[in-house]
Protein backbone atom coordinates (compact mmCIF):
# COMPACT_ATOMS: atom_id res chain seq x y z
CA UNK A 1 0.00 0.00 0.00
CA UNK A 2 1.01 3.13 -0.55
CA UNK A 3 2.49 5.50 2.08
CA UNK A 4 -0.42 6.88 4.46
CA UNK A 5 2.02 10.17 4.70
CA UNK A 6 1.13 10.86 0.64
CA UNK A 7 -2.10 9.06 0.24
CA UNK A 8 -4.62 10.86 -1.74
CA UNK A 9 -8.04 10.05 -0.50
CA UNK A 10 -10.54 8.19 -2.70
CA UNK A 11 -12.69 11.35 -3.34
CA UNK A 12 -9.60 13.54 -4.21
CA UNK A 13 -8.25 10.69 -6.74
CA UNK A 14 -11.59 11.67 -8.30
CA UNK A 15 -11.72 15.13 -8.60
CA UNK A 16 -7.67 15.18 -9.80
CA UNK A 17 -9.46 13.27 -12.82
CA UNK A 18 -12.08 15.46 -13.42
CA UNK A 19 -10.07 19.04 -13.21
CA UNK A 20 -7.73 17.41 -15.21
CA UNK A 21 -9.27 18.26 -18.53
CA UNK A 22 -7.28 15.78 -20.94
CA UNK A 23 -9.34 12.54 -20.17
CA UNK A 24 -12.93 12.19 -21.68
CA UNK A 25 -14.80 8.90 -20.64
CA UNK A 26 -17.62 6.21 -19.68
CA UNK A 27 -18.09 5.04 -16.33
CA UNK A 28 -20.56 1.65 -17.26
CA UNK A 29 -21.77 -0.43 -14.47
CA UNK A 30 -23.83 -3.84 -14.46
CA UNK A 31 -24.81 -6.05 -11.38
CA UNK A 32 -23.91 -4.42 -7.79
CA UNK A 33 -21.70 -2.51 -9.13
CA UNK A 34 -22.76 0.54 -8.73
CA UNK A 35 -20.27 2.88 -6.79
CA UNK A 36 -17.59 4.23 -8.85
CA UNK A 37 -19.45 7.01 -10.82
CA UNK A 38 -20.74 8.05 -7.28
CA UNK A 39 -18.00 8.69 -6.19
CA UNK A 40 -16.60 10.93 -8.85
CA UNK A 41 -19.94 13.07 -9.13
CA UNK A 42 -19.31 13.30 -5.19
CA UNK A 43 -16.11 14.40 -5.83
CA UNK A 44 -17.27 17.61 -7.90
CA UNK A 45 -16.75 18.82 -11.62
CA UNK A 46 -17.56 15.49 -12.83
CA UNK A 47 -18.37 17.07 -16.17
CA UNK A 48 -14.76 17.44 -16.67
CA UNK A 49 -14.09 13.87 -17.34
CA UNK A 50 -17.24 12.11 -17.77
CA UNK A 51 -19.01 11.71 -21.12
CA UNK A 52 -21.93 9.29 -20.09
CA UNK A 53 -22.55 6.34 -17.37
CA UNK A 54 -24.25 3.78 -17.39
CA UNK A 55 -25.70 1.20 -15.03
CA UNK A 56 -28.11 -1.75 -15.57
CA UNK A 57 -29.02 -3.81 -12.77
CA UNK A 58 -31.76 -5.84 -14.68
CA UNK A 59 -30.51 -8.79 -16.63
CA UNK A 60 -33.13 -8.07 -19.49
CA UNK A 61 -31.54 -4.50 -19.77
CA UNK A 62 -28.23 -5.74 -19.65
CA UNK A 63 -29.16 -8.18 -22.40
CA UNK A 64 -30.26 -5.07 -24.36
CA UNK A 65 -27.29 -3.39 -24.42
CA UNK A 66 -24.30 -5.71 -24.84
CA UNK A 67 -26.38 -8.69 -25.79
CA UNK A 68 -26.78 -12.43 -24.24
CA UNK A 69 -24.16 -13.77 -21.77
CA UNK A 70 -23.66 -17.42 -20.49
CA UNK A 71 -22.58 -15.73 -16.96
CA UNK A 72 -23.17 -12.40 -16.07
CA UNK A 73 -20.05 -11.63 -13.88
CA UNK A 74 -17.14 -12.38 -16.02
CA UNK A 75 -14.26 -11.41 -17.89
CA UNK A 76 -16.01 -11.88 -21.42
CA UNK A 77 -19.27 -9.63 -20.02
CA UNK A 78 -16.54 -7.24 -19.05
CA UNK A 79 -14.87 -6.98 -22.66
CA UNK A 80 -18.04 -6.56 -24.28
CA UNK A 81 -19.17 -3.39 -22.22
CA UNK A 82 -15.17 -2.32 -22.66
CA UNK A 83 -15.37 -2.72 -26.72
CA UNK A 84 -19.23 -2.09 -26.88
CA UNK A 85 -18.63 1.75 -24.83
CA UNK A 86 -15.60 2.57 -26.27
CA UNK A 87 -16.54 2.46 -30.02
CA UNK A 88 -20.27 4.48 -29.13
CA UNK A 89 -17.56 6.70 -27.16
CA UNK A 90 -15.44 7.08 -30.50
CA UNK A 91 -18.69 7.00 -32.73
CA UNK A 92 -20.24 9.84 -31.20
CA UNK A 93 -16.94 12.07 -29.87
CA UNK A 94 -14.41 11.42 -31.81
CA UNK A 95 -14.94 14.28 -34.32
CA UNK A 96 -15.89 17.20 -31.87
CA UNK A 97 -12.91 16.56 -29.24
CA UNK A 98 -11.00 13.06 -30.58
CA UNK A 99 -7.47 15.69 -31.41
CA UNK A 100 -7.47 16.86 -27.80
CA UNK A 101 -8.77 14.00 -25.76
CA UNK A 102 -7.49 10.93 -24.26
CA UNK A 103 -10.68 8.49 -24.33
CA UNK A 104 -11.40 6.00 -21.88
CA UNK A 105 -13.93 3.76 -20.82
CA UNK A 106 -14.07 2.30 -17.20
CA UNK A 107 -16.47 -1.21 -16.69
CA UNK A 108 -17.42 -3.43 -14.30
CA UNK A 109 -19.46 -6.77 -13.66
CA UNK A 110 -20.00 -7.88 -10.37
CA UNK A 111 -21.67 -9.55 -7.26
CA UNK A 112 -22.09 -8.94 -3.33
CA UNK A 113 -22.64 -12.17 -1.92
CA UNK A 114 -21.97 -12.41 2.05
CA UNK A 115 -18.36 -13.66 2.13
CA UNK A 116 -18.45 -14.46 -1.27
CA UNK A 117 -18.68 -10.96 -3.21
CA UNK A 118 -16.77 -10.95 -6.51
CA UNK A 119 -16.44 -8.96 -9.52
CA UNK A 120 -14.18 -7.89 -13.01
CA UNK A 121 -13.15 -4.32 -13.50
CA UNK A 122 -11.65 -2.67 -16.61
CA UNK A 123 -10.51 0.14 -17.79
CA UNK A 124 -9.93 0.83 -21.75
CA UNK A 125 -7.80 4.00 -22.10
CA UNK A 126 -6.07 5.91 -24.37
CA UNK A 127 -2.24 7.55 -23.58
CA UNK A 128 -2.09 9.87 -26.35
CA UNK A 129 -5.17 11.83 -28.38
CA UNK A 130 -6.18 9.94 -31.41
CA UNK A 131 -3.89 6.41 -30.55
CA UNK A 132 -4.74 2.99 -30.16
CA UNK A 133 -6.64 2.32 -26.90
CA UNK A 134 -4.62 -0.03 -24.01
CA UNK A 135 -6.41 -2.27 -21.31
CA UNK A 136 -6.09 -3.11 -17.91
CA UNK A 137 -8.48 -5.42 -16.36
CA UNK A 138 -8.58 -6.96 -12.75
CA UNK A 139 -10.34 -9.65 -10.96
CA UNK A 140 -11.16 -8.38 -7.47
CA UNK A 141 -13.01 -10.80 -4.52
CA UNK A 142 -14.52 -8.92 -1.46
CA UNK A 143 -14.28 -9.80 2.11
CA UNK A 144 -16.82 -7.49 3.70
CA UNK A 145 -19.72 -9.69 5.19
CA UNK A 146 -22.19 -6.87 4.57
CA UNK A 147 -23.13 -6.09 1.49
CA UNK A 148 -22.52 -2.15 1.20
CA UNK A 149 -19.71 -2.55 3.03
CA UNK A 150 -18.57 -4.61 -0.25
CA UNK A 151 -20.08 -1.73 -2.88
CA UNK A 152 -18.30 1.04 -0.65
CA UNK A 153 -14.44 -1.10 -0.88
CA UNK A 154 -15.77 -1.75 -4.96
CA UNK A 155 -15.98 2.12 -5.31
CA UNK A 156 -12.47 2.73 -3.43
CA UNK A 157 -11.02 -0.34 -6.19
CA UNK A 158 -12.52 1.11 -9.14
CA UNK A 159 -11.45 4.87 -8.62
CA UNK A 160 -8.00 3.45 -7.67
CA UNK A 161 -7.96 1.26 -11.03
CA UNK A 162 -8.89 4.53 -12.98
CA UNK A 163 -6.00 6.82 -11.19
CA UNK A 164 -3.27 4.41 -11.28
CA UNK A 165 -4.11 3.75 -15.15
CA UNK A 166 -3.79 7.61 -15.78
CA UNK A 167 -0.76 8.41 -13.37
CA UNK A 168 0.61 5.48 -12.15
CA UNK A 169 1.78 3.08 -15.12
CA UNK A 170 5.29 4.33 -15.04
CA UNK A 171 5.74 1.91 -12.28
CA UNK A 172 3.56 -1.20 -12.19
CA UNK A 173 4.55 -2.21 -9.33
CA UNK A 174 3.19 1.05 -7.42
CA UNK A 175 0.33 0.90 -10.00
CA UNK A 176 -0.29 -2.47 -7.53
CA UNK A 177 0.08 -1.11 -4.41
CA UNK A 178 -2.22 1.50 -5.09
CA UNK A 179 -5.04 -0.47 -6.55
CA UNK A 180 -6.09 -1.35 -2.43
CA UNK A 181 -5.14 2.63 -1.56
CA UNK A 182 -7.73 3.38 1.59
CA UNK A 183 -9.07 0.13 1.80
CA UNK A 184 -6.75 -2.38 2.31
CA UNK A 185 -6.56 -5.85 1.24
CA UNK A 186 -8.07 -7.67 4.46
CA UNK A 187 -11.70 -6.03 2.75
CA UNK A 188 -10.29 -6.74 -1.17
CA UNK A 189 -8.49 -9.25 -2.87
CA UNK A 190 -6.81 -8.97 -6.34
CA UNK A 191 -6.28 -12.17 -7.83
CA UNK A 192 -5.97 -11.17 -11.11
CA UNK A 193 -4.61 -8.41 -13.64
CA UNK A 194 -3.51 -8.15 -16.65
CA UNK A 195 -2.73 -5.49 -19.04
CA UNK A 196 -2.42 -5.12 -23.08
CA UNK A 197 -2.70 -2.94 -25.82
CA UNK A 198 0.85 -0.56 -26.82
CA UNK A 199 1.06 1.17 -23.62
CA UNK A 200 2.39 -2.26 -22.86
CA UNK A 201 4.55 -4.28 -24.72
CA UNK A 202 7.11 -4.15 -22.66
CA UNK A 203 5.13 -5.08 -19.71
CA UNK A 204 5.46 -9.09 -18.76
CA UNK A 205 1.97 -9.74 -16.94
CA UNK A 206 3.48 -12.94 -15.15
CA UNK A 207 5.13 -10.16 -13.02
CA UNK A 208 2.83 -8.30 -12.20
CA UNK A 209 0.66 -11.13 -11.29
CA UNK A 210 4.12 -12.36 -8.67
CA UNK A 211 3.66 -9.01 -7.58
CA UNK A 212 0.47 -9.23 -6.65
CA UNK A 213 1.44 -12.06 -4.60
CA UNK A 214 4.92 -10.24 -3.31
CA UNK A 215 2.40 -7.33 -1.53
CA UNK A 216 -0.11 -9.55 -0.31
CA UNK A 217 -2.89 -8.79 -2.69
CA UNK A 218 -3.65 -12.10 -3.39
CA UNK A 219 -2.24 -15.67 -2.01
CA UNK A 220 -1.81 -17.09 -5.26
CA UNK A 221 -1.23 -16.65 -8.70
CA UNK A 222 -1.90 -18.96 -11.72
CA UNK A 223 -0.27 -19.60 -15.48
CA UNK A 224 -1.15 -21.58 -18.82
CA UNK A 225 1.78 -23.45 -20.10
CA UNK A 226 1.77 -20.30 -23.33
CA UNK A 227 2.42 -18.23 -20.05
CA UNK A 228 -1.32 -16.43 -19.97
CA UNK A 229 -2.56 -15.41 -16.74
CA UNK A 230 -5.15 -17.09 -15.81
CA UNK A 231 -7.96 -16.35 -13.06
CA UNK A 232 -8.23 -19.19 -10.20
CA UNK A 233 -11.75 -19.65 -9.76
CA UNK A 234 -12.36 -20.00 -13.49
CA UNK A 235 -9.40 -22.61 -13.73
CA UNK A 236 -10.02 -24.70 -10.78
CA UNK A 237 -13.68 -24.04 -9.89
CA UNK A 238 -15.17 -27.68 -9.17
CA UNK A 239 -11.95 -29.46 -10.74
CA UNK A 240 -10.32 -32.23 -9.10
CA UNK A 241 -6.48 -31.11 -8.02
CA UNK A 242 -3.21 -32.86 -8.59
CA UNK A 243 -0.29 -30.62 -7.77
CA UNK A 244 3.56 -30.64 -7.40
CA UNK A 245 5.31 -28.73 -5.40
CA UNK A 246 8.83 -27.68 -5.68
CA UNK A 247 11.82 -26.10 -6.54
CA UNK A 248 12.37 -26.51 -10.36
CA UNK A 249 15.48 -25.08 -10.66
CA UNK A 250 15.79 -26.88 -12.73
CA UNK A 251 12.76 -29.04 -13.86
CA UNK A 252 14.39 -32.61 -14.16
CA UNK A 253 13.39 -35.83 -14.88
CA UNK A 254 12.00 -36.11 -11.28
CA UNK A 255 9.84 -33.51 -11.28
CA UNK A 256 8.13 -34.68 -14.56
CA UNK A 257 8.46 -38.66 -13.32
CA UNK A 258 6.79 -37.71 -9.77
CA UNK A 259 3.84 -36.02 -11.32
CA UNK A 260 2.94 -38.05 -14.21
CA UNK A 261 3.15 -41.20 -11.69
CA UNK A 262 1.14 -39.29 -9.21
CA UNK A 263 -1.21 -38.95 -12.10
CA UNK A 264 -2.04 -42.00 -13.14
CA UNK A 265 -2.53 -43.25 -9.63
CA UNK A 266 -5.15 -40.26 -8.94
CA UNK A 267 -6.95 -40.86 -12.16
CA UNK A 268 -7.50 -44.33 -10.43
CA UNK A 269 -8.94 -42.78 -7.26
CA UNK A 270 -13.23 -43.71 -7.66
CA UNK A 271 -14.14 -40.00 -6.36
CA UNK A 272 -11.74 -38.32 -9.57
CA UNK A 273 -13.35 -41.17 -12.34
CA UNK A 274 -15.26 -38.77 -14.85
CA UNK A 275 -14.27 -35.90 -12.98
CA UNK A 276 -12.55 -32.71 -14.88
CA UNK A 277 -9.11 -32.51 -13.46
CA UNK A 278 -6.13 -30.12 -13.68
CA UNK A 279 -2.73 -30.56 -12.97
CA UNK A 280 -0.59 -27.76 -11.69
CA UNK A 281 3.68 -27.46 -10.74
CA UNK A 282 3.65 -25.09 -7.86
CA UNK A 283 6.12 -22.83 -6.23
CA UNK A 284 6.08 -21.11 -3.47
CA UNK A 285 7.43 -17.36 -2.96
CA UNK A 286 9.52 -18.44 -0.08
CA UNK A 287 11.32 -20.15 -2.70
CA UNK A 288 11.90 -17.08 -5.02
CA UNK A 289 13.33 -15.12 -2.61
CA UNK A 290 17.04 -14.70 -2.14
CA UNK A 291 18.56 -12.75 0.62
CA UNK A 292 15.41 -11.45 1.15
CA UNK A 293 14.69 -10.13 -2.26
CA UNK A 294 12.72 -11.39 -4.82
CA UNK A 295 14.26 -13.04 -8.09
CA UNK A 296 12.00 -11.99 -10.62
CA UNK A 297 14.79 -13.63 -13.76
CA UNK A 298 14.72 -16.46 -11.86
CA UNK A 299 10.79 -16.59 -11.69
CA UNK A 300 10.19 -15.90 -15.00
CA UNK A 301 13.15 -18.90 -16.20
CA UNK A 302 11.31 -21.51 -13.72
CA UNK A 303 7.81 -20.25 -15.48
CA UNK A 304 9.09 -20.20 -18.96
CA UNK A 305 10.64 -24.05 -18.08
CA UNK A 306 7.54 -25.28 -16.83
CA UNK A 307 5.28 -23.80 -19.40
CA UNK A 308 7.62 -25.47 -22.48
CA UNK A 309 6.84 -28.67 -21.14
CA UNK A 310 3.03 -28.02 -20.82
CA UNK A 311 2.61 -27.62 -17.37
CA UNK A 312 -0.05 -24.78 -15.78
CA UNK A 313 2.00 -23.08 -12.86
CA UNK A 314 0.72 -21.80 -9.16
CA UNK A 315 3.09 -19.32 -7.39
CA UNK A 316 1.78 -19.65 -4.08
CA UNK A 317 2.74 -17.30 -0.70
CA UNK A 318 1.49 -21.00 0.96
CA UNK A 319 4.68 -22.08 2.98
CA UNK A 320 2.25 -25.00 4.90
CA UNK A 321 0.12 -27.42 2.97
CA UNK A 322 -2.88 -27.15 4.86
CA UNK A 323 -3.47 -23.62 3.53
CA UNK A 324 -2.29 -24.52 0.26
CA UNK A 325 -5.19 -27.28 0.50
CA UNK A 326 -7.42 -24.77 2.17
CA UNK A 327 -6.99 -22.34 -0.93
CA UNK A 328 -8.24 -25.10 -3.52
CA UNK A 329 -10.86 -25.70 -1.47
CA UNK A 330 -12.54 -21.94 -1.97
CA UNK A 331 -12.77 -23.14 -5.68
CA UNK A 332 -14.00 -27.14 -5.46
CA UNK A 333 -15.14 -29.70 -3.35
CA UNK A 334 -13.34 -32.43 -5.82
CA UNK A 335 -10.61 -34.58 -4.55
CA UNK A 336 -6.92 -33.38 -4.29
CA UNK A 337 -3.44 -35.24 -4.88
CA UNK A 338 -0.78 -33.49 -4.08
CA UNK A 339 3.06 -35.25 -5.39
CA UNK A 340 5.68 -34.54 -3.38
CA UNK A 341 9.11 -36.50 -2.59
CA UNK A 342 10.83 -37.73 0.32
CA UNK A 343 12.39 -34.71 1.46
CA UNK A 344 9.04 -32.95 1.90
CA UNK A 345 6.92 -35.46 3.63
CA UNK A 346 9.17 -35.20 6.49
CA UNK A 347 9.46 -31.40 6.37
CA UNK A 348 5.50 -31.74 6.51
CA UNK A 349 5.65 -33.14 10.24
CA UNK A 350 8.36 -30.77 11.04
CA UNK A 351 6.50 -29.38 14.44
CA UNK A 352 8.24 -26.01 13.71
CA UNK A 353 6.09 -24.76 10.74
CA UNK A 354 2.79 -25.12 13.05
CA UNK A 355 3.88 -23.29 16.07
CA UNK A 356 1.22 -20.45 15.30
CA UNK A 357 -1.35 -22.95 15.60
CA UNK A 358 -3.11 -23.50 18.32
CA UNK A 359 -3.70 -27.13 17.87
CA UNK A 360 -0.11 -27.03 16.82
CA UNK A 361 0.66 -30.54 14.21
CA UNK A 362 -2.46 -31.88 15.32
CA UNK A 363 -4.56 -29.08 14.10
CA UNK A 364 -2.52 -28.48 10.71
CA UNK A 365 -3.27 -32.30 10.04
CA UNK A 366 -6.87 -31.92 10.52
CA UNK A 367 -6.91 -28.88 8.63
CA UNK A 368 -5.41 -30.84 5.28
CA UNK A 369 -6.50 -34.21 5.73
CA UNK A 370 -10.29 -32.99 6.54
CA UNK A 371 -11.91 -33.79 2.76
CA UNK A 372 -11.10 -35.92 0.00
CA UNK A 373 -7.19 -35.26 0.16
CA UNK A 374 -4.40 -37.72 -0.44
CA UNK A 375 -0.24 -37.28 -0.65
CA UNK A 376 1.30 -39.05 -3.19
CA UNK A 377 4.72 -40.28 -1.91
CA UNK A 378 7.77 -40.55 -4.74
CA UNK A 379 10.63 -42.74 -3.58
CA UNK A 380 14.26 -42.16 -2.69
CA UNK A 381 17.77 -43.46 -2.39
CA UNK A 382 19.29 -42.67 0.73
CA UNK A 383 22.15 -41.41 -0.41
CA UNK A 384 20.33 -38.58 -2.13
CA UNK A 385 17.95 -38.16 0.94
CA UNK A 386 21.38 -37.81 2.61
CA UNK A 387 22.26 -34.53 0.57
CA UNK A 388 18.63 -32.76 1.55
CA UNK A 389 19.38 -33.65 5.28
CA UNK A 390 23.06 -31.91 5.04
CA UNK A 391 21.40 -28.54 4.52
CA UNK A 392 18.59 -29.08 7.44
CA UNK A 393 20.29 -30.19 10.96
CA UNK A 394 16.72 -31.00 11.86
CA UNK A 395 16.00 -33.65 9.30
CA UNK A 396 16.57 -36.76 10.49
CA UNK A 397 18.18 -39.35 8.30
CA UNK A 398 16.01 -42.93 8.46
CA UNK A 399 18.39 -45.77 9.47
CA UNK A 400 18.17 -48.23 6.42
CA UNK A 401 20.81 -50.76 4.45
CA UNK A 402 22.29 -48.36 2.04
CA UNK A 403 21.26 -49.52 -0.65
CA UNK A 404 17.54 -49.53 0.63
CA UNK A 405 14.65 -47.05 -0.65
CA UNK A 406 13.05 -44.69 1.44
CA UNK A 407 9.72 -44.55 0.96
CA UNK A 408 6.56 -43.64 2.26
CA UNK A 409 6.23 -46.98 4.71
CA UNK A 410 10.09 -46.70 6.14
CA UNK A 411 10.73 -43.11 6.97
CA UNK A 412 11.48 -41.60 10.55
CA UNK A 413 9.42 -39.09 12.21
CA UNK A 414 9.51 -38.07 15.73
CA UNK A 415 8.55 -40.87 18.14
CA UNK A 416 5.98 -38.76 19.17
CA UNK A 417 4.52 -38.28 16.14
CA UNK A 418 4.68 -41.84 15.15
CA UNK A 419 1.26 -43.16 15.98
CA UNK A 420 -0.08 -39.63 14.39
CA UNK A 421 2.01 -40.91 11.37
CA UNK A 422 0.54 -44.44 11.38
CA UNK A 423 -3.09 -43.46 11.75
CA UNK A 424 -2.52 -41.15 8.42
CA UNK A 425 -0.91 -44.12 6.24
CA UNK A 426 -3.42 -46.56 7.55
CA UNK A 427 -6.17 -44.84 6.35
CA UNK A 428 -5.19 -44.28 3.18
CA UNK A 429 -3.92 -40.78 3.44
CA UNK A 430 -0.64 -41.28 2.00
CA UNK A 431 -0.05 -43.61 -0.88
CA UNK A 432 3.42 -44.66 -2.05
CA UNK A 433 3.85 -43.75 -5.58
CA UNK A 434 4.38 -46.83 -8.13
CA UNK A 435 5.81 -47.34 -11.66
CA UNK A 436 8.63 -44.90 -11.18
CA UNK A 437 11.71 -44.85 -12.89
CA UNK A 438 14.67 -46.07 -10.74
CA UNK A 439 17.37 -44.32 -12.89
CA UNK A 440 15.61 -41.08 -11.90
CA UNK A 441 16.57 -41.51 -8.30
CA UNK A 442 19.50 -41.18 -8.12
CA UNK A 443 19.20 -36.86 -9.80
CA UNK A 444 19.52 -33.99 -7.37
CA UNK A 445 18.51 -30.93 -8.59
CA UNK A 446 21.24 -29.21 -7.08
CA UNK A 447 23.88 -31.10 -8.34
CA UNK A 448 22.09 -30.44 -11.76
CA UNK A 449 22.01 -26.48 -11.25
CA UNK A 450 26.10 -26.56 -10.74
CA UNK A 451 26.37 -28.78 -13.46
CA UNK A 452 24.83 -26.02 -15.51
CA UNK A 453 26.67 -23.46 -14.19
CA UNK A 454 30.14 -24.92 -14.54
CA UNK A 455 29.72 -25.86 -17.99
CA UNK A 456 29.44 -29.30 -17.28
CA UNK A 457 26.99 -30.96 -19.95
CA UNK A 458 26.46 -34.35 -17.96
CA UNK A 459 23.46 -32.04 -16.88
CA UNK A 460 21.53 -32.53 -20.79
CA UNK A 461 20.98 -35.89 -19.76
CA UNK A 462 19.54 -35.37 -16.28
CA UNK A 463 16.33 -32.96 -17.77
CA UNK A 464 13.71 -33.32 -20.41
CA UNK A 465 14.74 -32.73 -23.82
CA UNK A 466 12.78 -29.52 -24.22
CA UNK A 467 14.02 -27.91 -21.06
CA UNK A 468 17.24 -28.27 -21.78
CA UNK A 469 16.63 -27.24 -25.04
CA UNK A 470 15.32 -23.91 -23.48
CA UNK A 471 18.10 -23.59 -21.16
CA UNK A 472 20.72 -23.49 -23.57
CA UNK A 473 18.45 -21.40 -26.07
CA UNK A 474 17.85 -18.66 -23.67
CA UNK A 475 21.04 -19.24 -21.58
CA UNK A 476 18.98 -19.89 -18.22
CA UNK A 477 19.75 -20.37 -14.86
CA UNK A 478 23.18 -18.92 -15.49
CA UNK A 479 24.00 -21.55 -18.13
CA UNK A 480 26.77 -20.00 -20.69
CA UNK A 481 27.71 -23.13 -23.04
CA UNK A 482 30.49 -25.75 -22.11
CA UNK A 483 34.03 -24.96 -20.80
CA UNK A 484 36.61 -25.67 -22.88
CA UNK A 485 38.46 -28.71 -22.40
CA UNK A 486 41.78 -28.60 -19.92
CA UNK A 487 45.09 -28.61 -21.98
CA UNK A 488 47.11 -31.60 -21.21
Amino acid sequence: MSDKKDLLTTLSKALTINLDGSRYGTIAEIGAGQEVARVFFQAGSASGSIAKTMSAYDMTFSDAIYGKAPRYVSRERLQTMLQHEYSLLKERLFEKRGERTQFFVFANTVATKGNDGHGWLGIRFQTAPLGEPSEIIIHVRMWDKINRLQQEALGIVGTNLIYGAFYNLDDPETFILSLVDNVGTDRIEVDMLKFSGPAFSHVDNRLLSLYLVKHGLTNAVMFAPTGDVLQPSEALYNRAVLVERGSFRPVTHINVDMLNCATAQFLHEPPVKDKNLIVLMEITINNLLQNGKLDTADFLERVDMLGHIGFTVLISNYSEFYRLVSYFRRYTKEMIGVALGINTLVEIFNEKYYENLEGGILESMGRMFKHAVKLYVYPMRQETYAKFAATDPSVGTPELATDELITARNITVAPHLRLLYRHILENGRIDCVSGYNEDYLTIYSREVLEQIQSGNPAWERLVPARVAAVIKQRNLLGYTGPQPAARP
